[in-house]
């Protein structure tokens, strides 16, 4: 731990961290695809840069987690607008990320990247925090004539007489890279529809092209042309960029300590617990069920310690039958991280189950028997006790303590998750003939 500062608390995970001094104001804001790694490089005590002069200041580091760059990104930039911290202010060098900007304010608009986002009649997409990956994309869009909108900066509209000595002199023209609007090759209505179309790809229905994107990459890469392959690599991975979810507006910039007590509630579990690393990534497991008939279960999932609900999960047992809640969790469990590996996705950094020892139990042989060391955690709901495998006693918190409340949250959520799925089959009828 370098100095005062405690650090082993920040996930290898992507977010926004923010640098407090002694009096807890922050004092510098900044963003991280790997928050871990990034804030480890301020106290190399190698480094010799603008940032020696902030290290001695720093007390503590808290840190909101991200579901992607693109998301950390516009965090950062309104964090440091409505908190002007003394560093980002003094350090502030006026870099700006860029917008694609379809410029439907033109009889014949383009396809171009902007460092600022005007009020002028076009459509902007972004800012998107890696500049070669979508500047590279545009060029295959373009030169594929997915959409071949004009790139030349020629000022005209369907009013204004053509310019012949221009045509003549296009390279675009010749090469037949532009559908050459300027020469009347496509009619107003025609170009516009490409512009259009364009509007509706950046705005996220780009599957299909995303589908050719990957054929391609394996027809290059099994023919070894790998440059080729490195291309559409990198357009998918910029496809994957513009298709992240941001949930940036759902924070009220004006009261950021809601998620960075949830962030703090997962570093007071990590020592609650004893746990290896900080559990940014948790999933908990609910088994329902109705006088001992129609089992099902629930999966939710935290990340930084809220919910991300694209990741929750819900099961119809199969082998599990009567009252075997045991036999139930071994189940689930087994399917969820049977699929996590199969599909090679990041595992979670602790499993929770709602019951005791023999929940506690089953979890965990289903994940030694896929190979897989997991901590995993029961909470038992009469006394609040948490048990873990390998103690002999239980663990018991202080209800006011944000490590308890947060494995309270995970266990009520994936309880009322689990009912009400267990409400919705049961309304319709689907499990058999003893439903209703």
């Amino acid at each position: 731990m370098p100095g005062t500062v405690d650090i082993k608390h920040l996930p290898h995970a992507c977010g926004v961290y923010l640098m407090r001094d002694a009096a807890s104001s922050i004092i510098y804001i900044g963003k991280a695809k790997d928050l871990a790694k990034r804030v480890a490089q301020y106290f190399n005590p190698s480094r010799q840069d603008k940032s020696a002069a902030m290290v001695p200041l720093i007390r503590r580091i808290d840190y909101i987690p991200c579901a992607s760059e693109r998301e950390a990104l516009l965090l950062e930039r309104r964090l440091i607008g409505s908190r002007q911290p003394f560093f980002n202010s003094m350090w502030k060098d006026g870099k700006s990320y860029p917008w694609v900007k379809i410029s439907l304010g033109e009889d014949f608009p383009r396809m171009t990247l902007a460092r600022r986002r005007l009020k002028d009649g076009g459509a902007y997409f972004g800012p998107y925090p890696n500049v070669s990956a979508v500047r590279g994309l545009l060029n295959t869009l373009w030169r594929g004539k997915t959409f071949p909108l004009r790139p030349c900066r020629w000022e005209f509209s369907s009013s204004r007489p053509l310019d012949r000595r221009k045509i003549r002199a296009c390279l675009y023209y010749h090469t037949g890279e532009c559908p050459a609007p300027c020469a009347g090759k496509i009619s107003i209505e025609g170009y516009r529809r490409i512009a259009e179309n364009a509007v509706l790809f950046f705005r996220g229905r780009y599957d299909a092209l995303r589908r050719e994107f990957e054929a391609a990459m394996k027809e290059a890469s099994a023919g070894l042309r790998f440059e080729e392959a490195a291309l559409l690599r990198d357009n998918l991975a910029a496809l994957g960029q513009m298709g992240e979810r941001v949930r940036v507006e759902a924070l009220t910039l004006s009261d950021i300590d809601r998620p960075v007590s949830r962030s703090r509630a997962v570093t007071d579990l990590k020592d609650a617990l004893g746990l290896a690393k900080p559990p940014h990534h948790i999933e908990c497991f609910d088994i329902s069920h109705f006088q001992g008939r129609q089992t099902v279960a629930a999966m939710v999932c935290f990340f930084g310690g809220e919910p991300r609900r694209d990741h929750y999960r819900r099961f119809r047992l199969r082998d599990a039958a009567g009252i075997d809640d045991f036999k139930a969790m071994a189940e689930v469990v087994t399917r969820r991280y049977r699929r996590l590996q199969s599909a090679d996705e990041p595992m979670p950094d602790l499993v929770l189950v709602d019951g005791g020892k023999g929940q506690l139990s089953s979890a965990h042989e289903a994940l030694k028997a896929l190979g897989l060391r997991i901590p995993v955690a029961a909470l038992a709901k009469r006394a609040e006790e948490i048990f873990m495998e390998g103690r002999a006693g239980s663990v018991v918190l202080d209800r006011g303590l944000p490590a308890l409340q947060l494995l309270q949250r995970l266990r009520d959520e994936a309880h009322r998750f689990g009912l009400a799925y267990h409400t919705l089959l049961r309304k319709k009828d689907l499990l058999g003939p003893d439903a209703g």
